[in-house]
Order: C-alpha cells, then structure tokens, then sequence
C-alpha cells in the first residue's frame, strides 16, 4: 500500500509547496550546525590526545577508562592495554546515543538530512514511510536506556567540574576560568536531560491520579516547564560542550593559558 506523497486521499498537487516563504533555511542552518558538531567531535573523539590540562579534563574524555589515558587524568581505568584506540571512544557512544535518539534531535535531522518532511507543508522526495518500525530506525526505542547513561555521565562530568576548585598540584580552593567552562557544560547537560520528554514521563507519565502522587506531580510539573525549552537546551549544550572540549584542547597544546581568579 502506498502511504507516500502519492497516498489515495491526498491532494493532487504538482508543486513541491504552496508555500512561499524561506522555508528552506532553518533545514539548512540546522544542518550547518549539526554537520560542523560531528566533524569536530569526530576530529577531537580520534586525536586521542590533547584532553587534559590539571584540573580539568574534556568531556569527550571523561571518564578516561583506558590505562593508556593521560597520567593524572583518571584513577579509573579498567580497561587493559589492549584498546589501542582513542580512549574518548569509549565513553561517546552514550550521549552520541542519547542525543541521536532524543525526541528534538529526530526532527532536527529528518528534517535537515532525510528531508522527511524537510519542513511543514513541504513534500518529502519519499515516496515511501515506514516510520520507527524497521532498522536503523528502531533503534530510536533504546532512548529511554540512553537516557539514564546520560545521567550517569552528568554526575561524572558535574564532579569534574567541583575538581575544577584545585589547582595543578591537587589543592583546593581554587578557580580558573576554566572551572567555569566546565561548571556550565554540566549544567546545561543536566538541563537538557532532565527537560526530556522520556524524563518527564517517567517522573510520573503514567500516573492516573496525581492527587495521589503529590511529589512526582510537582516535579511533572517543573520538568514540564523545562520541556517547554528543550530545544533551546539542546542546541546550548551542544555547544557548550564542544566550547568546554576545545577550551581544555587549547589548554592542554599549549595554545592558551588558564585564567586565574584565585
């Protein structure tokens, strides 16, 4: 059965649209963006180097599991000498998943590098839609395991940022303005995982009575106004992560120097 452009019951329209605004642009732009975050991330995920300058280390790279990371940079490191590769592989294929699988980021690239549909009102080429139901595609239903990953990798990278407070030998009560890189990195990571549509559900998306269920209903309710803005915080952290990965790269290559507050 042909459930494309061409489906019976669909108008018989020649043109691509009606409409006639530049509706291509936010397609384009969002595919600018997007492609130069994957470039850089793919740049950075391979150097295998460049990640840690103490305190801080790039969130593309922490927690470092391999016993072949940079000395100093982690006190964990469980895998043995025979992963010969980028030890930042390791850890970015969570929120790779995470942000892939994320509600806002499925309509970001159907939209920019499918065209399906690439905007409101506009055919996609397609002349068939199977949805979510076959490969690769299924795969978007690991979203809610992706999420608590996430989680777990906002506590790591959240903790990062309180080591930001020690200088170069260990000791504490210092700040650099890269303690602030890393302090905001993490929480606009939180911010972006906990406006989560699958986070919101969880809460208390099933609940039938909240009259019931007094402290899931107040905190469904403050990430509902945080969904609100989720795609704002999805393209903030983003941002901020890739801005904390290369802040820590022109550290630690000797291009920069950390400005000190105290």
């Amino acid at each position: 059965m042909n459930s494309g452009i061409q489906a019976p019951g669909r108008a018989s329209i020649d043109a691509r649209t009606l409409r006639k605004d530049r509706w291509w642009i936010q397609p384009l732009v969002t595919f600018f963006f997007l492609m130069s975050f994957i470039v850089f991330a793919t740049w950075r995920a391979f150097a295998g180097k460049y990640y840690y300058h103490a305190p801080y280390i790039s969130p593309f790279y922490s927690p470092c599991l391999s016993v072949k990371c940079v000395p100093g940079s982690s006190d964990f490191t469980p895998i043995g000498a025979w992963w010969t590769l980028s030890p930042s592989l390791l850890i970015l294929i969570f929120p790779l998943g995470f942000r892939m699988t994320c509600y806002y980021y499925r309509k970001a690239y159907f939209r920019s590098f499918w065209l399906s549909p690439p905007a409101c009102g506009v055919a996609e080429p397609h002349k068939k839609y199977t949805g979510e139901r076959q490969f690769p595609l299924i795969l978007n239903n690991a979203h809610r395991w992706f999420f608590l990953a996430g989680l777990g990798l906002n506590v790591i990278l959240t903790w990062d940022a309180i080591l930001g407070f020690r200088n170069a030998q260990g000791q504490w009560g210092h700040m650099g303005f890269g303690t602030l890189v890393l302090i905001f990195n993490a929480s606009m990571l939180w911010m972006y995982s906990l406006s989560c549509h699958t986070c919101r559900h969880a809460l208390a998306g099933r609940l039938n009575h909240f009259s019931k269920h007094p402290v899931r209903y107040k905190a469904w309710t403050l990430v509902s106004k945080w969904n609100h803005h989720h795609m704002k915080f999805a393209w903030i952290s983003l941002g901020g992560v890739a801005f904390a990965d290369f802040y820590v790269y022109l550290l630690a290559s000797g291009h920069l120097t950390d400005l000190k507050f105290f």
